[in-house]
Protein backbone atom coordinates (compact mmCIF):
# COMPACT_ATOMS: atom_id res chain seq x y z
CA UNK A 1 0.00 0.00 0.00
CA UNK A 2 2.31 2.47 1.02
CA UNK A 3 4.45 1.71 -2.40
CA UNK A 4 1.06 2.16 -4.81
CA UNK A 5 0.76 5.79 -2.26
CA UNK A 6 4.06 6.93 -3.10
CA UNK A 7 3.60 5.60 -7.22
CA UNK A 8 0.91 8.32 -6.96
CA UNK A 9 2.15 10.85 -5.13
CA UNK A 10 5.14 11.07 -7.93
CA UNK A 11 2.80 10.91 -10.64
CA UNK A 12 0.70 13.73 -9.16
CA UNK A 13 3.85 15.67 -8.45
CA UNK A 14 5.76 15.21 -11.42
CA UNK A 15 4.09 17.77 -13.61
CA UNK A 16 4.36 20.35 -10.79
CA UNK A 17 7.78 19.71 -10.66
CA UNK A 18 8.48 19.78 -14.53
CA UNK A 19 7.28 23.55 -14.26
CA UNK A 20 10.35 24.62 -13.56
CA UNK A 21 13.43 24.42 -15.82
CA UNK A 22 16.74 23.42 -14.03
CA UNK A 23 19.11 26.00 -12.72
CA UNK A 24 22.45 26.36 -14.01
CA UNK A 25 25.74 27.96 -11.65
CA UNK A 26 28.40 30.45 -13.25
CA UNK A 27 31.12 30.62 -11.06
CA UNK A 28 32.17 34.25 -9.57
CA UNK A 29 34.77 35.56 -7.49
CA UNK A 30 31.81 36.13 -4.88
CA UNK A 31 30.70 32.47 -5.23
CA UNK A 32 27.84 31.17 -7.65
CA UNK A 33 25.36 33.04 -9.42
CA UNK A 34 22.00 31.13 -9.59
CA UNK A 35 20.18 31.12 -12.97
CA UNK A 36 16.56 30.35 -13.07
CA UNK A 37 15.20 30.35 -16.78
CA UNK A 38 11.56 30.94 -15.45
CA UNK A 39 9.00 32.63 -18.11
CA UNK A 40 9.57 34.31 -21.63
CA UNK A 41 11.66 37.64 -20.48
CA UNK A 42 11.43 36.46 -16.57
CA UNK A 43 14.39 35.16 -14.37
CA UNK A 44 15.88 34.71 -11.07
CA UNK A 45 19.25 35.22 -9.96
CA UNK A 46 20.67 33.91 -6.74
CA UNK A 47 23.99 35.60 -5.88
CA UNK A 48 25.65 36.14 -2.22
CA UNK A 49 22.98 35.63 -0.31
CA UNK A 50 20.48 38.04 -2.37
CA UNK A 51 17.70 37.10 -4.91
CA UNK A 52 16.86 39.39 -8.07
CA UNK A 53 13.43 38.84 -10.26
CA UNK A 54 14.22 40.18 -14.14
CA UNK A 55 11.30 41.62 -15.28
CA UNK A 56 8.49 39.48 -12.92
CA UNK A 57 5.80 38.38 -15.07
CA UNK A 58 3.13 36.36 -15.06
CA UNK A 59 1.30 35.70 -11.60
CA UNK A 60 2.63 34.17 -8.67
CA UNK A 61 2.88 30.82 -10.33
CA UNK A 62 5.98 32.01 -12.08
CA UNK A 63 7.69 32.19 -8.74
CA UNK A 64 6.60 29.01 -6.90
CA UNK A 65 9.83 27.83 -4.70
CA UNK A 66 11.63 31.07 -6.06
CA UNK A 67 12.52 33.10 -2.50
CA UNK A 68 11.17 37.03 -1.89
CA UNK A 69 13.44 39.05 -4.31
CA UNK A 70 15.51 41.43 -2.85
CA UNK A 71 16.58 43.47 -6.21
CA UNK A 72 13.72 43.40 -8.81
CA UNK A 73 15.10 44.68 -12.18
CA UNK A 74 12.10 46.05 -14.90
CA UNK A 75 13.13 46.40 -18.75
CA UNK A 76 10.17 48.27 -20.49
CA UNK A 77 6.99 49.48 -20.11
CA UNK A 78 5.23 46.77 -21.99
CA UNK A 79 2.94 43.83 -19.81
CA UNK A 80 5.49 41.10 -20.21
CA UNK A 81 8.45 43.48 -18.35
CA UNK A 82 6.11 45.69 -16.53
CA UNK A 83 3.43 43.75 -14.87
CA UNK A 84 1.70 45.33 -12.27
CA UNK A 85 -0.35 42.98 -11.10
CA UNK A 86 2.46 40.10 -10.94
CA UNK A 87 4.44 42.59 -8.69
CA UNK A 88 1.62 43.08 -6.31
CA UNK A 89 0.78 40.21 -5.57
CA UNK A 90 4.66 39.37 -5.32
CA UNK A 91 6.37 39.68 -1.62
CA UNK A 92 8.25 42.76 -1.84
CA UNK A 93 8.68 44.19 1.44
CA UNK A 94 12.47 44.27 1.28
CA UNK A 95 12.67 44.92 -2.25
CA UNK A 96 14.82 47.26 -4.26
CA UNK A 97 13.21 48.01 -7.84
CA UNK A 98 15.37 49.58 -10.54
CA UNK A 99 13.74 50.78 -13.55
CA UNK A 100 13.85 53.22 -16.54
CA UNK A 101 12.03 56.69 -15.79
CA UNK A 102 9.46 55.93 -17.69
CA UNK A 103 8.39 52.23 -15.88
CA UNK A 104 8.74 54.56 -12.49
CA UNK A 105 6.31 57.09 -14.10
CA UNK A 106 3.91 54.58 -14.85
CA UNK A 107 3.72 52.24 -11.14
CA UNK A 108 1.74 53.15 -8.23
CA UNK A 109 2.68 55.33 -5.34
CA UNK A 110 3.42 52.09 -3.29
CA UNK A 111 5.90 50.86 -6.27
CA UNK A 112 7.55 54.07 -6.74
CA UNK A 113 8.59 54.58 -3.13
CA UNK A 114 10.46 51.47 -3.79
CA UNK A 115 12.16 52.23 -6.92
CA UNK A 116 14.81 53.95 -7.83
CA UNK A 117 15.82 55.08 -11.64
CA UNK A 118 18.21 54.25 -13.67
CA UNK A 119 18.43 55.11 -17.36
CA UNK A 120 20.48 54.94 -21.01
CA UNK A 121 24.02 55.19 -19.85
CA UNK A 122 23.71 55.28 -16.04
CA UNK A 123 25.34 53.37 -13.81
CA UNK A 124 24.44 52.13 -9.82
CA UNK A 125 25.11 49.78 -7.11
CA UNK A 126 23.29 47.77 -5.13
CA UNK A 127 23.56 45.03 -3.05
CA UNK A 128 27.47 44.70 -4.13
CA UNK A 129 25.67 44.40 -7.83
CA UNK A 130 26.72 47.03 -10.60
CA UNK A 131 23.63 47.68 -12.74
CA UNK A 132 24.49 49.51 -15.94
CA UNK A 133 21.07 50.79 -18.06
CA UNK A 134 22.17 50.53 -22.03
CA UNK A 135 20.01 51.10 -24.86
CA UNK A 136 17.64 48.49 -26.38
CA UNK A 137 15.57 49.87 -28.97
CA UNK A 138 14.29 48.86 -32.78
CA UNK A 139 16.28 49.62 -36.02
CA UNK A 140 15.20 51.51 -38.55
CA UNK A 141 14.95 54.28 -35.61
CA UNK A 142 11.24 55.33 -35.52
CA UNK A 143 8.69 57.57 -33.19
CA UNK A 144 6.57 54.90 -33.70
CA UNK A 145 8.41 51.95 -33.28
CA UNK A 146 7.54 49.44 -30.88
CA UNK A 147 10.39 50.38 -28.85
CA UNK A 148 12.46 53.59 -29.27
CA UNK A 149 15.56 54.64 -28.13
CA UNK A 150 16.10 55.76 -24.51
CA UNK A 151 12.60 54.59 -23.02
CA UNK A 152 13.59 50.84 -21.60
CA UNK A 153 16.51 49.80 -20.51
CA UNK A 154 19.03 46.62 -21.37
CA UNK A 155 21.41 45.85 -18.62
CA UNK A 156 25.18 45.36 -17.72
CA UNK A 157 26.07 43.53 -14.67
CA UNK A 158 28.54 42.41 -12.39
CA UNK A 159 28.92 40.00 -10.24
CA UNK A 160 32.29 40.08 -8.95
CA UNK A 161 34.78 39.03 -11.91
CA UNK A 162 32.06 38.23 -13.70
CA UNK A 163 29.88 40.33 -16.13
CA UNK A 164 26.46 39.75 -17.33
CA UNK A 165 24.59 41.15 -19.89
CA UNK A 166 20.39 41.24 -20.31
CA UNK A 167 19.22 42.37 -23.67
CA UNK A 168 15.39 44.00 -23.29
CA UNK A 169 13.24 43.81 -26.16
CA UNK A 170 16.07 45.21 -28.70
CA UNK A 171 17.20 44.84 -32.36
CA UNK A 172 20.74 44.18 -33.04
CA UNK A 173 22.07 47.26 -32.25
CA UNK A 174 25.27 49.12 -32.31
CA UNK A 175 24.93 49.39 -28.49
CA UNK A 176 24.95 45.79 -28.02
CA UNK A 177 27.55 44.96 -30.97
CA UNK A 178 30.05 46.69 -29.31
CA UNK A 179 30.17 45.27 -25.82
CA UNK A 180 32.84 43.69 -24.38
CA UNK A 181 34.07 41.14 -21.91
CA UNK A 182 30.48 40.00 -21.64
CA UNK A 183 30.82 36.48 -19.34
CA UNK A 184 26.80 35.59 -19.91
CA UNK A 185 24.24 36.89 -22.22
CA UNK A 186 20.51 36.86 -22.59
CA UNK A 187 19.27 37.84 -26.13
CA UNK A 188 15.83 38.31 -27.13
CA UNK A 189 14.32 37.17 -30.64
CA UNK A 190 11.29 37.04 -31.39
CA UNK A 191 9.69 39.13 -34.79
CA UNK A 192 7.98 41.64 -34.67
CA UNK A 193 8.66 42.92 -31.69
CA UNK A 194 12.17 42.27 -31.46
CA UNK A 195 14.57 40.45 -34.09
CA UNK A 196 14.95 37.55 -36.18
CA UNK A 197 17.07 34.59 -35.42
CA UNK A 198 20.05 35.53 -38.22
CA UNK A 199 20.21 39.49 -36.49
CA UNK A 200 20.32 37.80 -33.31
CA UNK A 201 23.45 35.23 -33.61
CA UNK A 202 25.51 38.32 -35.97
CA UNK A 203 24.77 40.56 -33.13
CA UNK A 204 26.29 37.28 -30.88
CA UNK A 205 29.03 36.89 -32.81
CA UNK A 206 30.05 40.43 -32.66
CA UNK A 207 30.41 40.77 -29.07
CA UNK A 208 30.85 37.10 -28.23
CA UNK A 209 29.72 36.63 -25.12
CA UNK A 210 31.40 32.95 -23.45
CA UNK A 211 28.06 32.10 -23.12
CA UNK A 212 24.79 32.92 -24.60
CA UNK A 213 21.10 32.14 -23.42
CA UNK A 214 18.23 32.74 -26.13
CA UNK A 215 15.03 34.06 -24.14
CA UNK A 216 12.11 36.24 -25.41
CA UNK A 217 11.35 33.79 -28.12
CA UNK A 218 7.78 34.20 -28.30
CA UNK A 219 6.15 36.61 -30.98
CA UNK A 220 3.57 36.79 -33.24
CA UNK A 221 3.79 33.22 -34.91
CA UNK A 222 5.32 31.04 -32.16
CA UNK A 223 8.48 29.96 -30.86
CA UNK A 224 11.24 30.91 -32.98
CA UNK A 225 13.78 28.14 -33.61
CA UNK A 226 16.45 28.37 -30.91
CA UNK A 227 18.13 25.66 -32.18
CA UNK A 228 18.88 27.28 -35.64
CA UNK A 229 20.03 30.19 -33.60
CA UNK A 230 22.46 28.32 -31.85
CA UNK A 231 23.76 26.56 -35.33
CA UNK A 232 24.12 30.39 -36.72
CA UNK A 233 26.17 31.19 -33.71
CA UNK A 234 28.53 28.16 -33.50
CA UNK A 235 29.20 28.09 -36.73
CA UNK A 236 30.48 31.68 -36.09
CA UNK A 237 32.50 31.05 -33.53
CA UNK A 238 32.65 27.47 -31.98
CA UNK A 239 33.86 28.70 -28.50
CA UNK A 240 30.51 30.35 -27.53
CA UNK A 241 28.30 28.57 -24.91
CA UNK A 242 24.65 28.22 -26.67
CA UNK A 243 22.95 27.09 -24.12
CA UNK A 244 19.05 26.27 -24.82
CA UNK A 245 16.67 26.58 -22.08
CA UNK A 246 12.32 25.86 -21.96
CA UNK A 247 11.35 29.22 -20.96
CA UNK A 248 8.03 28.37 -21.48
CA UNK A 249 6.99 25.19 -20.12
CA UNK A 250 5.43 27.35 -16.46
CA UNK A 251 1.99 27.69 -18.05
Amino acid sequence: MKATFAFLFLLISAPLWAQLPAADDLSTSKGPLKIQPLNHATMSLTWAGKTIYVDPYGGTKTFKGIAAPDLVLISDIHGDHFDPKTLDSLDLSKAIIVAPKAVIDMMSDKLKAKAVAVNNGQTISKLDISIMGIPMYNLPESADAKHTKGRGNGYVLKFGDKTVYISGDTAGIPEMRALKNIDLAFVCMNLPYTMDVPEAASAVLDFKPKIVYPYHYRGQNGLSDTEAFKKLVNAGDKKIDVRLRDWYSIK
